[in-house]
C-alpha cells in the first residue's frame, strides 16, 4: 500500500424530536424474534432487483464496474441511493490505489504459443517482450537458493505453491533472470495470481495452466519470447459505509462485500452477487433496528487490486476503533454457476491451508452452517487463503468468517452428489470473464446464501457472548 488515508466512521447520533429540550426517543429493546424475521423478509428475488442493476450499469458503462472506471462510481451511487433510501446515513471515504492494466499478453516457446496471463502488478516487458532460454526453478521457488540453476538472462519456469508470487519473482530477478512463467495448481488459466501493488525487486511475470506448465517443464532450455505489456496508475476510489444508529456502538458487527468488478466483465456473481446480498440485508434490517449490538455496512472498492479498500479502511482505524469490532462477516461469490455452499473454516476443522482464524471465527462459522442448514443445505468448509475481503481483519485479530460458492477451482465428485451440479468444472466458468452475468448465476444459490446470511447477522446483532467461547 502506497498511500492509505484515514476513514471517518459514521457517528452514530439520536434526532431530537419534538418540544426543544425534549429527550430523545429511546431506541427499540433487542427483539429475540430478529434472525427469524429478517430470514422471512430476505429473499434471493429482492437480491436480484440490485444485480439487475449492477448490470445494468456495467452495460451503460464498457461492460465492466471496476476500479477508477464511471461503472464504479455508478456501483457506488447505487449502493449509496439505495442505504440512504433506507434511513442510513452513509459515508464514501476515499482512499488511494494503483490500477493495474494489461495491453499484451503473448509467450511463444520454442515458435509455438502458450496461452498466458499476466500476474498482477507484473512489470512490464519492452512492446517486443523479453527473449531467453527456458530455465526451470527448483522447487517452488520460494528460497534464493532455488534459483541457483537458472542463468542470467533467462525466462526462469516455477509452480505455484506455498510462498507468494513475489517471493518466486523475486528470487528470479536476483538470479538475472529476464522474465518468470508461473504454472498453476489446476488446470485453468492462471488469472487470479498478483505479485502485489508493493512488490519490489520483481520481473515481468505470467502465468500458465497446469497442463501447460507441465509440458514447459520438459522443454529446459527451449528459446522463449514472454511479452507483458502493462501499465500502473494511482487513482482515488471510495468504499462505502453505514451504521445503525442502534445497537452497542462498543461492540459492532461489521458486514461487507467487495464492489468492484474486475475490467473483463460485469461482476455479476464477482461480486455483484455479494453486494446484493448485503444490500437486501441492510434494507429490510433497517436503519434503527432492535438491536443490541451496532451492525456496519461496508461496500468494498479496489478487492481486485489486491484487497485494497478493506485494507486501506482497517490500517486508518485508530485501535481504541479496531477493539470495538466484534466480528467481520464477508460475502464474495455467493451465486456461483456450479455452485459448492462454503463457509471459511474458523477453526481449521479441515486440517488445510493456512490455520484457523482468529479465536471467536469458530462461532462465525457455526453460525453461517446453521443458516445454511436451515436453508437446506449441507455447508462445507474452505480455507482463509487471504483472497478476499476478511484478509485484513483477521490480520489485526478480528474473528471473522463469510459465505462462498467457489471460484475457479473444480467441483469434486463427492460435492455434486452433496450439491448438486457438474463434477468436473469449476464452480464458476465464468469467474473474471464477460459472461459473468445475470444469466449464468445460481439463484437458488443466492437465495439460500442469502437467507443464511441474514440469520447469522441478526445472530450477532442481539448477542456476541459466544465469540468468547471460541
Amino acid at each position: 500500500m502506497r498511500t492509505v488515508h484515514a476513514l471517518v466512521l459514521v457517528a452514530i447520533t439520536a434526532a431530537a424530536c419534538g418540544a426543544p429540550g425534549a429527550a430523545p426517543p429511546a431506541p427499540p429493546a433487542p427483539d429475540p424474534a430478529l434472525p427469524s424475521r429478517l430470514v422471512e423478509e430476505v429473499t434471493g428475488d429482492g437480491a436480484l432487483t440490485h444485480l439487475t442493476e449492477l448490470q445494468r450499469i456495467a452495460d451503460a458503462n464498457g461492460g465492466n464496474r471496476a476500479l477508477g472506471t464511471p461503472g464504479y462510481d455508478a456501483s457506488v451511487d447505487h449502493v449509496v441511493g439505495v442505504l440512504r433510501g433506507a434511513g442510513y446515513d452513509v459515508q464514501t471515504p476515499t482512499f488511494t490505489a494503483r490500477r493495474f492494466d494489461v495491453q499484451q499478453e503473448r509467450l511463444v516457446v520454442g515458435g509455438e504459443p502458450v496461452a498466458v496471463s499476466a500476474l498482477g502488478f507484473s512489470p512490464t516487458t519492452p512492446g517486443d517482450g523479453v527473449t531467453g532460454p527456458l530455465a526451470p526453478m527448483a522447487g517452488e521457488g520460494c528460497n534464493p537458493a532455488d534459483a541457483s540453476a537458472v542463468p542470467p538472462g533467462s525466462v526462469a519456469l516455477v509452480r505455484r505453491g506455498t510462498c507468494t508470487f513475489a517471493q518466486k519473482a523475486a528470487h528470479a530477478a536476483a538470479a538475472g533472470a529476464a522474465g518468470l512463467i508461473v504454472i498453476n495448481n489446476a488446470d485453468e488459466p492462471l488469472e487470479d495470481g498478483t505479485l502485489g501493488e508493493a512488490a519490489t525487486g520483481v520481473l515481468p511475470t505470467g502465468g500458465v495452466s497446469r497442463s501447460a506448465g507441465d509440458a514447459l517443464a520438459g522443454r529446459a532450455g527451449a528459446p522463449v519470447t514472454l511479452t507483458l505489456v502493462t501499465t500502473t496508475q494511482e487513482t482515488q476510489s471510495r468504499n462505502v459505509i453505514a451504521q445503525t444508529r442502534t445497537g452497542n456502538p462498543d461492540d459492532v458487527v461489521v458486514a461487507g462485500a467487495h464492489l468492484d468488478s474486475v475490467p473483463e466483465g460485469p461482476g455479476v456473481n464477482d461480486n455483484g452477487s455479494g453486494v446484493a446480498t448485503l444490500l437486501e440485508t441492510a434494507v429490510h434490517l433497517g436503519a434503527s433496528p432492535p438491536v443490541a449490538n451496532a451492525v456496519r455496512f461496508a461496500f468494498w472498492g479496489a478487492e481486485e487490486a489486491g484487497l485494497v479498500g478493506s485494507t486501506a479502511y482497517v490500517q486508518g482505524l485508530p485501535d481504541e476503533e479496531l477493539r470495538r469490532i466484534a466480528l467481520y462477516l464477508n460475502l464474495d461469490m455467493v451465486g456461483s454457476p456450479n455452485a459448492g455452499y462454503l463457509v471459511y473454516d474458523g477453526d481449521d476443522s479441515d486440517h488445510e491451508g493456512d490455520g484457523p482464524g482468529p479465536p471467536g471465527s469458530a462461532a462465525v462459522e457455526r453460525a453461517l452452517v446453521e443458516g445454511l442448514a436451515a436453508a437446506g443445505v449441507q455447508a462445507a468448509g474452505t480455507d482463509f487463503s487471504g483472497r478476499s475481503d476478511y484478509g485484513p481483519f483477521i490480520g489485526r485479530g478480528i474473528p471473522s468468517g463469510g459465505l462462498f460458492t467457489g471460484a475457479e477451482e473444480v467441483k469434486s465428485p463427492e460435492e455434486a452428489q452433496r450439491w448438486g451440479g457438474t463434477a468436473g468444472e469449476a464452480y464458476d466458468r465464468c469467474y473474471h470473464q464477460a459472461c459473468d452475468r445475470l444469466d449464468t448465476l445460481d439463484r437458488t444459490a443466492l437465495d439460500r446464501n442469502t437467507d443464511a446470511f441474514a440469520s447469522a447477522l441478526a445472530h450477532f446483532a442481539l448477542s456476541t457472548d459466544e465469540l468468547a467461547a471460541g
